[in-house]
């Protein structure tokens, strides 16, 4: 694309849809970078003059009504249990504020909310008697609203009149809601007691206590089907889950029983462990009568890392979300944005909620241009207890729902044994949600009644809470009971209910004989659909990736297209030049630009491409430069989404200083879309330490617990170059101690059941061919890549364009395109990384060219036996074959290396390999100069020591 076409496209950005705020508060590039949708921009009208008047002239009944607002919550009948410690709030008294009269009345027109937004009819005169008493209903009662901390003056009045305005009679609830509402109570209780009946010494982690869990979801589902939202996206823990599955998204109880037995969930013919029962899954599609479509309701794996999968089910969401709206645009329908159509809900436990650093990870990510998934909302399933400790050690603050100011969220706290003012609050949640499309927190307060699991007693901790829980009646009974005493139901309706249920249940039960592992369990379907299990006959490992030479200058060139106008910094002219003389002469090609070749060769076969982290736009190394900034206006464009004429996008999510929630995140995306390079790339290597939950409990084990396939790359800068103990090293022999990589020797058969692949590419045509490769295969793998840091810009590791042409793919072995005659060598030295070119360099010093050979392992799991097998034996005179590594001997791949290798030369009858490299150590490398130059000195030395 020319400079003017460039320019053209520019122009023709949808300027309009930036926010009247934008300049003021963010830099104003998002909607010309690929991945942002604007959020609609929603206000309220102000005060009128008389209005405004009358706030001035009854100062203080305002005062008063700004403190039931603000400190309602306080003195609101929240806690089932009635422990909280409640103290007498005095800014609720009216005397406070010198209002003494109760039949006084007061102009409340804009104080309190009673008309619609906007409409001033003049003054509405209430006595002070009546304005407490409708205020207290409102704040003080069995919901308590905190929403007077948001900064939006617009959201705090949208509340005011949503929750002033509506009479108590508008509030009451549907008979044959009510009914389905015991129904979802007393079929959670039946089937608990039937778990316990029927399995008595199983760990269910049930609901007991916490049912009005169940319509508070049903009220969310409910709500959220009536505006269009198509699918629900569900994180969420342990407690309650086989209630909810069983319960609300049909998952057979027969399937349940079968685990509970000993069975497997997963569909026979795939070779994978599972998981326990409280990770079990459904996506069940729900239709609710009051909605003209069903929604479908996905609720994710989980590991036992408690707050782990929310940032995963973000991911999913969002990737979810720009599928469809790239389908929509397609089609021609624009007006639709994030939140529309996919809505993410995260459930939590109050201790984790508070504790979990994950959390605020997360919440900080809610209104992030490439994080946003339009508005989650999140149920904390409150049982005032951690494990066995109590709120008191658990947290600092009064709610465990206070982390969720810091992104000035409003919250409800709701009393969970009144399931009608649960689905009251819900219905609220999703309606600020659906307004403002962001987060929103449901504090369900509820109890345990048997503790942490029903093995356990919680009596030795909490003795006084347990005393009153036993003699208390269930949340199902109460309300059973309510129902039938205002005549909703008879008793013998109600004992219908859970008679019928407790039949289906012990019909399921006999069932289980007769039941298919995997029946309910959907594998490689919808998006997926097309692709096939890695250990399949179908299963391309090893693609072609090379692409055609002249397809590959037009991608080079569109890389670093600067609009016309567009004023870039003076330093990136050089950038900018040596891309385009490397793309006419076909050399000198670095690894910012075989990166660039990749992308934008994917995104013309209609691929799209996310590169998530700190700082990635520009690149940690000031290496990528895939977006660039006007040096006058701030507007930045990506030349590829510009310059390219395709279907594929590039999206450059430059992320908060976050690694566990990203990481999650970016992960939760390769889940939704396999037809999507997913990357996420650390600062430095060692980065992916705050991430660790994230790579062990999703990324190393999603496919063997899940039959989860994965195409996340993992980017970690990776190398010894002076920085001292941190910013030194990706821990590469963590992450190959995660694999299950065999050890014994095979002809690659074996490689396709390996877990995740882990590389340390030493050029850029190698790096290029392994991005392509994640989208070029019919099924997929984690990539992680040990990536360069003081190789991205030298010209000894520089390639060219024909090693990236048609034809070519990634070596895991390279052999030294140095030896001429491999009869004439005498040692072969084996190494990974950018040791590689110094070890050259000094053998050219030493002029030992002949002598040594070395070879280098590109790929480090899945082992490559037989390319390496193929290579040593070229080395007949070879007296000696060593490893040689920069990182200590502790670290490093050497112990993964170590019994492979000595499997490939007992193939060949050679003797063992031996180790050279420093030795074990606690730190990756010093931090003093001076001993980290000796002992990189001593490691070069090593390879020559005997020549």
């Amino acid at each position: 694309m020319s400079n003017t076409r460039v320019s053209s496209y520019l122009l023709a950005a949808p300027r309009t849809r930036r926010p009247t705020l934008c300049i003021k508060l963010r830099r104003c590039y998002y909607d010309y970078s690929y991945g942002y949708r604007e959020p609609r921009m929603f206000t309220l009208p102000d005060y009128t003059p008389a209005q405004l008047e009358n706030r001035t002239v009854n100062a203080p009944l305002l005062r008063y009504v700004d403190s039931l607002r603000t400190h309602g919550h306080r003195a609101a009948r929240i806690d089932p249990l009635d422990l909280l410690q409640r103290e007498e709030v005095a800014a609720l008294n009216p005397q406070r504020y010198g209002l003494d009269d109760p039949s006084r009345t007061y102009d409340i027109n804009g104080i309190i909310w009673t008309r619609p937004v906007g409409e001033d009819a003049g003054p509405e005169l209430w006595p002070l008697e009546k304005i407490t008493r409708h205020l207290r209903d409102v704040y003080v009662g069995r919901v308590a609203y905190e929403y007077m901390h948001s900064p939006s003056k617009t959201e705090r009045l949208w509340f005011s009149h949503l929750l002033e305005s509506e009479e108590a009679e508008a509030r009451k609830i549907e008979d044959e809601q009510r009914k389905r509402i015991h129904s979802l109570l007393a079929k959670s209780e039946v089937f608990d007691q039937f778990l316990q009946l029927k399995f008595p010494n199983l760990k269910r982690y049930g609901l007991e206590g916490g049912e009005s869990m169940l319509p508070a979801l049903d009220a969310l589902f409910s709500s959220s089907a009536q505006v269009g939202v198509e699918h629900i996206i569900i994180g969420m823990p342990h407690r309650g889950r086989l209630n909810l599955l069983t319960g609300m998204l049909d998952l057979p109880p027969s399937a349940l029983f079968h685990k509970i037995k000993g069975g497997s969930e997963l569909p026979e013919g795939y070779s994978a462990a599972g998981d326990v029962i409280s990770h079990l899954t459904a996506s069940p599609s729900l239709q609710y009568a009051s909605a003209s479509k069903p929604v479908k309701v996905s609720l994710l794996p989980n590991p036992s890392h408690l707050e782990a999968i929310n940032p995963v089910a973000l991911g999913k969401t969002r990737a979810k979300q720009f599928a469809l709206l790239k389908t929509l645009e397609r089609a021609g329908e624009t007006d639709c944005r994030p939140g529309d159509r996919v809505m993410c809900v995260q459930l939590h436990g109050d201790a984790s909620f508070t504790g979990q650093g994950v959390v605020m990870e997360g919440l900080g990510l809610s209104n992030l241009p490439h994080y946003t998934v339009g508005g989650s909302v999140h149920l904390v399933v409150n049982n005032s207890i951690g494990y066995t400790t109590p709120a008191s050690s658990a947290r600092s603050s009064l709610y465990c729902s206070d982390v969720a100011k810091m992104i000035n969220a409003p919250v409800l706290h709701v009393n969970g044994d009144y399931p009608e003012d649960v689905q009251r609050a819900v219905e609220v949640a999703f309606k600020y949600r659906n307004y403002f499309r962001k987060d929103i927190i449901v504090d369900l307060i509820v109890y345990r009644r048997w503790g942490h699991n029903e093995l356990d007693e919680p009596a030795f901790t909490q003795p006084v809470m347990y005393e009153k829980i036993r003699s208390r009646r269930s949340v199902p009974a109460l309300y059973e009971e309510r129902l039938i005493d205002e005549n909703v139901l008879t008793k013998d309706a109600a004992e219908a209910v859970r008679a019928g249920h407790k039949e289906f249940l012990a019909s399921e039960l006999a069932a289980v004989p007769a039941h298919t592992p995997g029946s309910h369990f959907s594998v490689l379907e919808g998006r997926w659909k097309g692709l096939t299990s890695p250990a399949s006959r179908e299963a391309v490992r090893d693609p072609e990736t090379g692409v055609e030479k002249a397809t590959l200058q037009t991608v080079g060139k569109a890389s670093v297209a600067v609009p016309e106008g567009f004023e870039i910094h003076p330093r990136l002219q050089r950038h900018v030049k040596n891309r385009l003389q490397a793309m006419d002469g076909g050399h000198g090609l670095d690894w910012a630009t075989a990166e660039a070749l990749a992308f934008g060769s994917l995104m013309l076969e209609g691929c799209d491409v996310r590169i998530s982290g700190q700082d990635v736009g520009r690149g940690t190394f000031s290496q990528r430069h895939a977006m660039l900034v006007d040096q006058k206006t701030e507007g930045v464009v990506v030349p590829l989404n510009l310059a390219l004429e395709c279907s594929g996008r590039l999206e450059l999510a430059n992320s908060s200083l976050s690694e566990m929630a990203v990481l999650g995140f970016e992960y939760g995306i390769s889940w939704e879309k396999p037809d999507m390079l997913p990357i996420w790339e650390a600062q430095f290597g060692d980065f992916f330490n705050g991430a660790q939950v994230i790579i062990d409990t999703f990324i190393s084990s999603g496919e063997t617990k899940w039959l989860k396939q994965s195409g996340l790359v993992l980017l970690l800068p990776h190398g010894l170059d002076g920085a001292g103990p941190e910013h030194s090293s990706s821990r590469i022999e963590r992450m190959l101690q995660l694999t299950n990589d065999p050890y014994t020797f095979h002809d690659g058969t074996d490689a396709a059941t390996v877990n995740m692949h882990v590389t340390f590419p030493t050029t850029p045509a190698q790096y290029f061919h392994l991005l392509r490769r994640q989208v070029k295969r019919n099924f997929r793998k984690p990539l992680i890549v040990a990536g360069p840091k003081g190789l991205l810009r030298l010209p000894a590791a520089a390639s060219s364009l024909d090693e990236l042409g048609a034809g070519r793919k990634f070596q895991p072995v390279l052999d030294d395109p140095a030896i001429a005659d491999p009869g004439s060598v005498s040692r072969v030295v084996l190494v990974s990384g950018k040791l590689y070119y110094d070890l050259v360099k000094e053998r050219q010093k030493r002029e030992l060219d002949g002598e040594v050979a070395f070879v280098r392992v590109e790929e480090l799991s899945p082992f490559p036996f037989r390319p390496l097998l193929d290579v040593i034996s070229r080395y007949t005179r070879a007296s000696d074959v060593l490893w040689l590594q920069e990182e200590p001997r502790n670290q490093g791949a050497w112990t993964h290396f170590e019994p492979r290798l000595n499997a490939v030369m007992e193939r060949l009858e050679r003797p063992r390999v031996a180790f050279r490299g420093r030795k074990e150590d606690a730190v990756p490398a010093p931090g003093i100069a001076s001993l980290y130059a000796a002992q990189q000195k001593a490691v070069v030395d090593a390879a020559f020591e005997g020549l």
